[in-house]
């Protein structure tokens, strides 16, 4: 895995699925009924959000630091 686009790649998908799990862990730790479409629904626009944050600081770190 020498390739730091491939390394990016692994790393923010990653860091995006940990916070939609997160969303979700949490929808469930409140102990209010949220239906099913809300819960999902969060997780999966929790999970966009963060790629479109995520994506170019990764990249722009693993392209500095194997420069």
């Amino acid at each position: 895995m020498n390739n730091p686009a491939r390394t990016s790649v692994l790393i923010y998908t990653g860091i995006s699925l940990a916070a939609a799990l997160l969303f979700l862990l949490a929808t469930y730790a409140t102990g209010i009924s949220y239906p099913p479409v809300a819960r999902i629904g969060g997780a999966v626009w929790v999970f966009i959000l963060s790629m479109i944050i995520t994506m170019p600081v990764v990249i722009s770190y693993m392209n500095k630091r194997h420069i």
